[in-house]
This record gives structure tokens, C-alpha cells and sequence, in this order.
């Protein structure tokens, strides 16, 4: 035998081999972990003007600060919710369009922490008017094609509004202070788009058509949305509200990578962020050290999220668990803080399972099948 053919041989004995086989799979497993890591870790570069994380900073501060000068910090943080959509201004199209665009997701906000508090007084209209608030969020965030943060904040107002414990009497005052908050935000809007749009070439105003599936990714976002928040229910979570608001985030992924990666992110940050909350809760803030610690985390946030979405969730975590405790005007001791510091993280992680799990569903055919003929009967009889 030639010295080749031998060489051959011998190569094709050793590929036989346990160790060979070891190390073929060692290789792929470093490889594999290199390019999860160098997604995990890249930072992207903002698409985003720079002063747009410093306006939504000062929009959904400025009605925590005027709570505080009132020493009525809790309607400050409530006005403050409805100042977040803020975030939705669009940064493409003409004036009339981004205020509409703003004045529907603000009435928006206004109707589903309403529809959370009226539902609060009548246990068990929590769930059903929950998934209905779900899916019309998700519906008209995939029609009109909007960017995020798209319905998180509107999801997270009326899930906080479920929990809020909150009289009836006090159900319209506290509807009247997220209008107010949603109202000053169209204000800053207006002002913003006329700056952006005296400073920076004219864009076309977005034309939409109905996409396909539109109704059935719905479906099945709002179905795992709100079997993500019956998991907490069901093991009694003292904030069961941010297991559904977790889950919305990871499942709005387009690809089942961004979704990996996402819950990757939030689990990290989450971890990070608890931390975080319970150093800054731990300080004892008056009203004002309040208002101002929204102020910096709200900076941050927007100064991060669309460059690395694991680094903002280090940010998000304090900011959200501020808004809620502060904001239901309710005493804060040590023991209450570090029970929803617990709380927050297990509720982040079945958001995150179920969100994921969510994600391979919406990625099957299976369901998808019979989803389909039920969107195309929909849309023959009514459109």
C-alpha cells in the first residue's frame, strides 16, 4: 500500500475513535458559546437622535416631581405612567401623524388602566379583560407596524392597574392622572417633532396594509401573555403583574435567536437590576430623592436600550419596581421591599420560560394551521 492510502487509512481509523469524537464536539461547543457570547455582548450603535433619551427622561420625570412638590407622590408616579408614551413618538412622517400616533397609544394607556381598575373590584373579570387588553395591544402595535418599546407600556399600566389596591371611589381620579400624565406627553411630542422636524430632512408619512398572521400571532402572543401572569397567580406572587410583562418582552421577538438572546438579557439584568433596587431602596429616599432617582434611571434606560438591551434591564428593574411600590401610596418598610425584590425575580423568570415556550409555538406550524383558517374566516366575514 501507497504511503497516501495508508495515510487515508490511518485518518479514517482515528475519526472512529472516542477521543477524535470528544474533541470534534468540544469544537462545536466553543464555537457554538463564541457566538452566543459575541451576540450576548455586542453593543450596538444608536439609531436614535442623542437628545431623545434626554426628552422622555424629563417627560416621565416631570409629573414625579410635580407630585413631590405637592407632597402627593403617588398621583405624581401615576400622571408619570401615562407620560411614557412619550416613547412611542415616531421619528419618521409628517406633524399630523406622529401626534396621532401618540394620541392613540396615550388613550390607549388612559383605557386599559381603567379597564385594570374597574376589573380589580370584580375578581374574576381580571383574567378575561386582561387577555382583551393583551390582544388588542398586540393587534394594533403588528397592524400599524410600531417600533418598540410598540404596547409594553400600556400592557404594564393596566397590569399594575389589576393589582393596585384602590377603592372604587378612587377609580376615576386615578384615570384622570394618567390622562393628565399622557396629555403632557403629547405636549413634549408636539414641541419634539417640531425640533426634529425644523432640524432634520422631511420623511414620508408610513402607509399600512393588514399583514398576514397579524391576528394570529396576536392569538397566540396574548394566550402566553396571560397564561404567564394564571402561573403567578397560581403561586400566590405578591407582583404577579410583571411575570405577563417579562413575557410580553421575549415573545415580541421576531426570530427565536432574539428571543433567546432577549431572555438572556432580561435574566442577567434582572439579576443585576434586583440588586440594584435593593442597594437604592435601602437609602430611605424622601419624595424628592425619589423623583430624582426616576429622573436617572429613566436617562439611562433610554440611553441604553437600543444599544444593549441586557445593560437598560439593569436599569429597568429599580425604575419599575419604584413606579409600582411608590405609586400605590402604600407603606414601604425593608421587609416589603426585599419580599418584592424575591418576587420580581421569580416573576422574571416564568415570563421569560413561558415566553420563550411561546416563541417555539409561534414558530410551529401546527398551531398556526388552525389559527389561520379562523383569522381567514374573520377577515372574509368582516373586512
Amino acid at each position: 500500500m501507497s504511503a497516501p492510502k495508508r495515510n487515508l487509512a490511518y485518518q479514517t481509523e482515528q475519526k472512529k475513535t472516542p477521543v477524535f469524537w470528544l474533541m470534534a464536539v468540544v469544537g462545536r461547543l466553543k464555537k457554538l458559546i463564541d457566538g452566543e457570547l459575541n451576540h450576548l455582548l455586542t453593543v450596538n450603535r444608536s439609531k436614535r437622535p442623542w437628545h431623545m433619551p434626554i426628552i422622555a427622561a424629563i417627560t416621565i420625570s416631570f409629573p414625579v416631581f410635580v407630585g413631590a412638590y405637592f407632597d402627593a407622590l403617588p398621583s405624581g408616579i401615576k400622571a408619570s405612567l401615562g407620560a411614557m408614551v412619550i416613547l412611542n413618538t415616531p421619528l419618521a412622517g409628517k406633524l399630523p401623524f406622529r401626534l396621532v400616533t401618540v394620541m392613540a397609544w396615550g388613550f390607549a394607556m388612559s383605557l386599559c388602566f381603567a379597564l385594570g381598575l374597574i376589573a380589580q373590584q370584580i375578581p374574576p373579570l381580571k383574567l378575561p379583560i386582561f387577555t382583551l387588553m393583551a390582544f388588542g395591544i398586540v393587534t394594533f402595535g403588528r397592524y400599524y407596524r410600531q417600533p418598540p418599546p410598540a404596547g409594553l407600556f400600556v400592557m404594564m399600566a393596566g397590569a399594575i392597574a389589576l393589582f393596585i389596591p384602590l377603592p372604587l371611589e378612587d377609580v376615576m381620579p386615578a384615570t384622570g392622572l394618567v390622562m393628565l400624565g399622557s396629555g403632557f406627553a403629547l405636549v413634549m411630542a408636539l414641541l419634539y417633532s417640531l425640533l426634529l422636524l425644523a432640524t432634520r430632512p422631511a420623511t414620508p408619512t408610513p402607509t399600512y396594509s393588514y399583514e398576514p398572521d397579524t391576528i394570529t400571532e396576536s392569538v397566540i402572543v396574548a394566550g402566553f401573555v396571560s397564561l404567564s401572569l394564571v402561573i403567578a397567580l397560581s403561586l400566590n406572587l405578591s407582583n404577579p403583574y410583571w411575570a405577563a410583562v417579562s413575557c410580553f418582552l421575549i415573545i415580541q421577538g421576531i426570530h427565536l435567536r432574539t428571543m433567546w438572546i432577549k431572555q438572556i438579557h432580561r435574566l442577567l439584568g434582572t439579576m443585576v437590576g434586583v440588586g440594584l433596587a435593593g442597594w437604592m431602596l435601602a437609602w430611605g429616599l424622601p419624595i424628592w430623592g425619589v423623583a430624582l432617582a426616576i429622573l436617572s434611571l429613566m436617562l439611562c434606560i433610554e440611553t441604553l436600550v437600543d444599544r444593549h438591551y441586557g445593560l437598560a434591564v439593569i436599569f429597568i428593574t429599580p425604575l419599575t419596581i419604584f413606579i409600582a411600590e411608590y405609586g400605590s401610596g402604600l407603606p414601604f418598610t425593608e421587609q416589603a421591599y426585599q419580599e418584592v425584590i424575591l418576587a420580581r425575580l421569580f416573576d422574571t423568570m416564568i415570563g421569560c420560560v413561558v415566553g420563550l415556550s411561546g416563541g417555539v409555538v409561534m414558530h410551529s406550524t401546527d398551531l398556526r394551521v388552525p389559527l389561520r383558517r379562523m383569522e381567514n374566516w374573520l377577515l372574509a366575514r368582516f373586512s
